[in-house]
């Protein structure tokens, strides 16, 4: 009797623990959204160079609760992502081709610290005066770590043509930021100027930006300089001035937005790139939305819909 006892015993625990591996699976197979294990292999696939802090197996992943409607957004091209699990909780038209207009400048600047140091000096050899720029005057001597403040606050094209020429060949800027690009897994772009002018060939999509984005957040320079509102810089002999200030109306009005680049074309409409920190619980979220009538409103509809509508489930 002992022995039928404890035999019975066991076959209730062997099934139970069954039941429970069962329910554990099913639950990850419908999991809503990309869970790790996709994110992961998704990661490999694009080549991505993995940040230094990996994602762990007990990270909580976001999750849209149950019946949340999409945020209203005016944007042609929307994605937002975790940035630490790069969970995507809300996506649109996430891989259309689009102009990414002064977004580019992500690029420009990763590819800038890929090829120099930030106490570099550079020669101003070309002062370009088209669109949004901090008045360089050709010969003016000013060090990269300037320039990439020139690049990423004040979003300054003669920033980035300067940066460019600096390396003695453009077009050799040009491949180097598309070989960036690649490196880090952006499939579908393609650049042809550092600055964002528009051109039939300079292309990206709401997912590649996000990538891009993730890459230099990883960086604490560029991380840092992304978040500043305003600051003055002076060329070699302090003898120049200019004072940049950031384009994006958003630092400083919502809690926990930290950058990172906006972008305007008439071909490209109104984008943003935001990295966003929600208030209490401090999850870190990736916001890109292109070709937006209101980029800003856009954004803050997102910010606002992430800080109610996320659930996360810890696995």
């Amino acid at each position: 009797m002992q022995n039928s006892a404890h035999f019975m015993y066991n076959a209730c625990v062997r099934k139970s623990h069954i039941f429970v591996v069962l329910v554990f699976a099913f639950g990850f197979l419908f999991y809503p959204g990309e869970h790790f294990f996709y994110t992961f292999e998704q990661m490999n696939e694009d080549a991505y160079a993995m940040p230094s802090s990996l994602p762990h197996f007990k990270t909580p992943f976001p999750a849209v609760k149950e019946d949340t409607k999409d945020p209203v957004v005016s944007a042609e091209g929307v994605y937002v992502v975790e940035r630490n699990t790069f969970t995507v909780v809300y996506k649109k038209n996430a891989d259309e081709r689009l102009y990414p207009a002064s977004t580019t400048k992500i690029v420009t600047a990763l590819a800038t610290v890929a090829s120099s140091q930030l106490d570099d000096v550079i020669t101003v050899e070309m002062a370009t005066d088209k669109r949004q720029i901090m008045r360089l005057i050709k010969g003016e001597k000013m060090s990269v770590e300037n320039l990439l403040y020139g690049i990423l606050v004040h979003s300054a094209n003669d920033a980035a043509y300067a940066v460019a020429y600096s390396k003695g060949d453009f077009a050799e800027f040009i491949k180097l930021m598309n070989q960036t690009a690649s490196q880090i897994g952006m499939k579908n772009s393609n650049f042809t100027n550092p600055a964002g002018l528009d051109d039939p060939g300079q292309l990206t999509t709401p997912h590649d930006l996000a990538i891009a984005a993730r890459a230099l957040l990883e960086n604490p320079t560029l991380r840092r300089m992304v978040s500043v509102k305003g600051i003055t810089v002076l060329d070699e002999d302090f003898k120049i001035t200019h004072e940049l200030a950031n384009v994006n109306e958003l630092l400083g009005d919502i809690e926990g937005l930290g950058g990172i680049k906006t972008g305007f074309t008439e071909a490209a409409g109104e984008n943003l790139v935001s990295y966003f920190k929600t208030p209490f619980t401090n999850h870190e979220y990736i916001i890109v939305v292109m070709k937006s009538e209101d980029r800003f409103q856009d954004t803050k509809n997102i910010t606002e819909w992430i800080t109610y509508n996320i659930d996360y489930i810890q696995p």
